[in-house]
């Protein structure tokens, strides 16, 4: 491949050459924007052409065949050779010596592009928007998914371009821009706490009757059926004759046999406690043969009737 042969149509310009870094020509300013240096052929050529100011050119890798752009800021660069900022080299993926096309181009003026840091610490600076401001005056236009470099406080920062309108790559000389801002790359979202329960809503719950009901029922007392002491059967419960009672404090338990036959002489009117509940049946056949007219008379007389007696009044 040739280097200096120049290949131009009508308004167009376009060259290959080899790029080498700013530190090669000792020109440290060059990193702080996105101009280079080209030879002085250069500059002969492009005053014969009919082309647009202020002078831009597009640059592009044929082995990668990534693409950016640039402005220019001199021409006292050796035949075939141009010098560029170290971190666009990064950004074509070229190294020293590597060949790139330079071809003029002509960008729309930018309305809108939005920004990318690559680490947050560039939000950690006191005032990044008057800082952004200043560096980008060093800049004449910028490229979709591109990055650049701001030099602050012996600090670099680099930013991505995440996207630019009205095109692809805009020229920002002279231009008001409106600029967003992206989370940085390393930036992570706070993990939100999960609201605790407090501990009084957590003891109500705990002893709340509702939840208790559904694992345990609650105790009712005197839900057992009611008995009257004379053996006849209530109004609302029915005699039980089969149930077996078990009393707490002597753990007696009244079979239902036994039952039964407290209930039958508790009909006739007599009330039968403790162990002569078991004498009355035998005392009653026994004595059942040897029944007198007397004793006959005794059971047509009326049953027991309590509080039949008179009344008397403390009143005199």
């Amino acid at each position: 491949m040739f280097f200096g042969e120049f290949n131009y149509h009508g308004n167009s310009f376009e060259q290959t050459y080899r790029c080498y870094p700013a530190s090669f020509i000792d020109k440290p300013q060059l990193e702080m924007g996105d101009k280079i240096i080209m030879p002085p052929s250069a500059l002969d050529r492009l005053a014969s052409l009919h082309i647009d100011y202020p002078m831009l050119f597009e640059l592009y890798n044929v082995a990668t065949q990534s693409v950016s752009h640039c402005g220019v800021l001199e021409f006292i660069a050796e035949e075939g050779m141009i010098y560029m900022p170290y971190w666009m080299m990064q950004n074509l993926l070229l190294e020293e010596g590597d060949p790139v096309r330079v071809k003029n181009a002509t960008l729309p003026k930018g309305t809108y592009v939005k920004l990318q840091p690559h680490t947050k610490d560039f939000l950690d600076i006191s005032n990044p928007k008057a800082i952004l401001e200043t560096t980008l005056r060093n800049f004449s236009c910028l490229t979709t998914g591109g990055s650049i470099m701001v030099a602050y406080n012996n600090k670099k920062y680099y930013i991505d371009i995440i996207e630019t309108k009205p095109s692809s790559a805009i020229s920002i000389i002279e231009t008001d821009c409106e600029v967003d801002f992206a989370p940085p790359l390393d930036y992570k979202e706070p993990e939100h706490p999960q609201a605790s329960v407090p501990a009084s809503k957590t003891v109500e719950q705990a002893h709340n009757p509702q939840n208790d009901a559904e694992v345990e029922k609650k105790f009712t007392a005197f839900t057992g059926a009611g008995r009257r002491l004379d053996g006849k059967p209530g109004k609302d419960n029915p005699p039980c004759t089969g149930s077996r009672m078990t009393d707490k404090t002597s753990d007696t338990i009244i079979s239902p046999s036994i039952a039964e036959a407290s209930i039958s002489r508790q009909a006739k009117g007599k009330l039968v406690f403790g162990s002569n509940a078991n004498r009355a049946p035998r005392e009653a056949q026994k004595a059942g043969p040897k029944e007198t007219k007397e004793e006959q008379a005794k059971k047509e007389e009326p049953k027991f009737q309590p509080f039949t007696g008179k009344k008397y009044s403390l009143k005199r």
